[in-house]
């Protein structure tokens, strides 16, 4: 070891709390690292888990496999596991008391399914034989008829068709709920075959199962060696090594063995990374490297500013090797060596710390996403060799961006200047030159204030530099999550409720089950609206941009240069239309006169290209309000249209009530009160009322078995929460991790900017001791540092502002990739930003000057700056 970093050594030893600072600074930042690398892995591997216990575990699915077809998908060198299994089809459950769930639905499986699909088993064991079956507990809970183990059941087992049909079109599965329309059903089962099971053992309900599903499950067994040549069932392959060639190559496996059809565990694979949409994988690839940018010149940004303060504090030392003949290689090494010091402590302990403090994070969340969030499976500490060779790479290329400037700048200090220490100074005229109009609007006492900060730039801009990351990390993190809300919303077409249950057609009978229904306890919210469709004709001018691309290839459809649309009509009562009136601006009295009738219309709707993969916003019309639409009823016996009322538009919105969903581009979803909807129809003489209760629930599951249990007469219930659960989960769980990220980083990022601000307030003892010699008052003083703090703020902001705007578009034009919606900035976000950095200058400010303040104003003039 040279003389150089010996004496290095030596100083960050007497140095103590500096190089204490700057280690602790590195750990916190190397933690953050590791911990951002861990919990990505860790999150995806809880996602996989999680999509595992509730949809099982294959890759790919490959439909209608006959037995030869089956021996290649087994004998493929990228098979692992091959799932068999067939929906062997209904049978009538006698005694059933769900009128909307009638039947029992058999499903197959071999031994390989009731490992890789979740069967939970309560009671007895699992089919060993195709005579066996397991029943689902939710045949005795929900449908109130009970087997027991042992019992022998013969089912007549069919395939579900529609009535009065023609032709036989494609049957029914059981994500197709029971085809009945009042009371009256419109399918029935055929092809029936007698079967004889043996019960053997009693299972939870499967979350594979839909809760609108018409059919109790019960499963048999699958025996592969007894399918038939002709025998056709569905192989689910588990695949050795996930990677996006399993997508080319699933097509080559189909082409060579002629299979028709194939599909992919999507749900599964997005957790892998693994996506066959380019415009997505483009999104996800595009928005990690962003996300990853930000945190790595944050962490830059730690861990500079502590090596900076230092080698500012060392400039003195620095001075005096460079007095007694250091050269600048041996200054800059000098800089490097603290590096290669500090990162050889800060690195391991960072690294541990990281994966500790995750480990302690995911002990304390686990309750929450367990319990408000629905997730069963537990996060787990995952670590690979490869996230923290990432972490270590990261962490040494951050340290040695951190130190490169601090070490060209020590290079050039020279030996007079170091040990005056005056490089940080700048007092040329023109260095500290102030607006004359600073003083005339502010003072004397602000314009010091702007000097002193334009004459110590450097620890001026540290500050600011500070600041600024902790404003770009948090609005950028906070529009991510909002994007990825806006992405979910879109996705789902604008689901807002859990459960959808359909009223039947006689009122009284519909208000005693609406009172029964309300008054279930885990109700949170409802909304009841009554629905009917009509139809209008809008000029050319004012369609769907989507419709005027259509008419450049085919006008015929066009009636006197106008297009069909059709009407959805929610008619919400009073109360519920009043407070959505006034959430978008509409006065409520406009909505209610039921002769100059109003309504506010959805102009905004999700629109997927399949072609393209996309999913676009736009606008359903281009109109304004207070223009007029004609309301048409139609025959649909003779086609003929009838004009019932012209209605004006109250109002324009792209904002939903919860029930409503924005419908299609075809179609324009007005919203009315009852007694408008009443005065529309009055004149028609068959016109289709439906009555909705949309109910969101803190249990939707059990809600949905106590509204069956009460239900009478016509009524339809149907439960979307766990179609949406799991895409919830996932933004929910991102937006705990996300913010809770943010938080530690402006957490760290305060740290930072109270020590650079003290350290620069003790550093200027003498200055302050000189202005209140030649007479500014307490007052003064404090105007003066006041103003400061302003400075630091208005810079801060004119510097992160649009830096985080910059960010945000850059996010936007990711997620353009595959969704099209407009740029909005999240405003709320932004007013939040700008009240915390006055606040947080201002803290830091009067805890740095509350140390000061007592000083002796002679002590002060006689000590150095140390």
């Amino acid at each position: 070891m040279n003389i150089v970093n010996k004496l290095t050594l030596r100083h960050l030893k007497q140095n103590k709390k500096r190089t204490l600072v700057t280690i602790i600074g590195t750990i916190i930042s190397v933690a953050m690292i590791t911990a951002v690398a861990t919990l990505a892995i860790s999150f995806m591997d809880l996602m996989q888990r999680q999509t595992i216990a509730q949809d099982g575990e294959w890759h790919v699915l490959y439909y209608n496999v006959n037995s030869e077809q089956l021996e290649a998908l087994e004998d493929d060198k990228e098979t692992d596991k091959v799932v068999i299994s067939k929906d062997r089809g209904y049978a009538l459950l006698e005694g059933s008391k769900n009128e909307y769930k009638p039947y029992l639905f058999v499903k197959q499986y071999n031994a390989a399914g009731f490992e890789q699909f979740p069967v939970t088993l309560k009671e007895g064991r699992l089919p060993q034989a195709a005579n066996e079956v397991v029943v689902s507990e939710h045949i005795k809970s929900n449908g109130g008829v009970e087997f027991a183990i042992r019992d022998t059941v013969e089912l007549e087992v069919g395939k579900r068709y529609l009535l009065d049909s023609q032709e036989m079109p494609n049957s029914f599965q059981q994500f197709d709920p029971l085809q009945v329309d009042e009371g009256e059903w419109k399918e029935g089962l055929f092809q029936l075959s007698p079967e004889t099971y043996k019960i053997v053992g009693v299972v939870e309900r499967p979350s594979w199962e839909p809760t609108w599903a018409p059919g109790y499950t019960i499963i048999s067994y699958l025996d592969e060696a007894m399918i038939g040549a002709d025998e056709k069932v569905q192989a689910s392959v588990v695949l050795k090594d996930v990677n996006r060639n399993l997508y080319d190559h699933a097509k080559e496996v189909a082409e060579h063995n002629n299979i028709e059809k194939y599909s992919f565990n999507n749900q599964l694979l997005r957790f892998y990374g693994v996506t066959n949409n380019n415009g997505l994988q483009t999104t996800l690839y595009s928005l990690s490297a962003i996300i990853m940018t930000v945190i790595v010149i944050g962490s830059v940004a730690l861990i500079y500013n502590a090596f900076g303060i230092s080698v500012s504090e060392r400039s003195r030392h620095l001075g005096m090797l460079s007095s007694v003949g250091a050269t600048k290689k041996q200054k800059r090494n000098s800089v490097f060596f603290e590096g290669v010091v500090i990162g050889a402590i800060s690195i391991p302990i960072g690294i541990i710390a990281g994966i500790v403090g995750i480990g302690v994070t995911f002990w304390y969340i686990n309750s929450i996403i367990q319990g408000a969030l629905g997730i069963e499976e537990k996060l787990q500490v995952v670590i690979t060799p490869f996230s923290i060779l990432v972490a270590c790479l990261v962490s040494m290329i951050t340290i040695f961006i951190s130190t490169y400037i601090p070490a060209r700048r020590a290079s050039k200090i020279s030996a007079i200047d170091a040990i005056r220490q005056t490089q940080d100074i700048k007092l040329t005229e023109k260095a500290v030159k102030t607006s004359s109009v600073v003083r005339k609007i502010f003072g004397i006492e602000a314009e010091i204030g702007l000097k002193n900060l334009k004459r110590n730039k450097r620890r001026y801009r540290t500050t600011v530099f500070s600041l600024v990351i902790s404003i770009i990390l948090f609005l950028t993190v906070s529009y991510f999550t909002d994007n990825l809300k806006k992405v979910l919303e879109l996705s789902q077409d604008g689901v807002n409720y859990d459960i959808q249950v359909l009223l039947g057609s006689d009122q009284q009978e519909t208000d005693l089950m609406k009172e029964s229904i309300l008054s279930l306890e885990n109700i949170t919210e409802y909304t009841y609206l009554e629905e009917s469709d009509l139809a209008t004709w809008i000029e050319e001018e004012a369609i769907s941009d989507i419709f005027k691309k259509n008419l450049e290839h085919d006008r015929s459809i066009l009636k006197d240069g106008k297009y069909p649309y059709g009407i959805h009509i929610k008619a919400l009562n009073l109360e519920r239309l009043e407070a959505y009136a006034k959430e978008i601006g509409v006065e409520i009295e406009h909505l209610q006169d039921p002769e100059n009738i109003r309504a506010i219309v959805v102009d905004t709707v999700p629109y997927e290209d399949y072609e393209a993969g996309k999913i676009y916003e736009t606008k359903v019309l281009h109109t304004e309000v207070g223009e007029h639409l004609e309301l048409y009823s139609q025959n649909w016996e003779t086609g003929e249209y009838k004009l019932l009322k012209e209605i004006e538009i109250g109002g324009l919105t792209d904002k939903l009530p919860m029930g409503i969903t924005p419908g299609h581009i075809g179609g324009i979803t007005m919203i009315i009160s009852e007694e408008v909807l009443q005065s529309i129809i009055a004149d028609v003489e068959k016109v289709h009322v439906n009555k909705y209760l949309y109910l969101n629930s803190k249990d939707p599951m059990k809600t949905q078995e106590q509204i069956e249990e009460i239900q009478e007469g016509d009524m339809h219930v149907y439960n979307v929460y766990q179609a949406r659960q799991q895409e919830e989960q996932l933004v929910l769980l991102m937006s705990v991790f996300t913010y809770g990220f943010i938080t530690l980083i402006t957490i760290i990022s305060i740290a930072n900017i109270f020590n650079t601000i003290s350290t620069s307030i003790s550093l200027r003892k003498r200055e302050f001791a000189m202005l209140k010699s030649v007479g500014m008052t307490p007052k003064s003083f404090n105007k003066m540092i006041n103003y400061e703090s302003i400075f630091y703020g208005i810079k801060s902001l004119l510097y992160g502002l649009p830096l985080s705007f910059g960010i945000m578009y850059l996010i936007y034009k990711a997620t353009r990739n595959t969704f099209y919606f407009g740029f909005l900035l999240p405003w709320t976000s932004i007013g939040i930003v700008i009240i915390a950095v006055f606040m947080i200058v201002g803290s830091a400010m009067l805890y740095s000057i509350s140390k000061v303040k007592k000083e002796n104003i002679i002590e002060a003039l006689k000590q150095e700056n140390v």
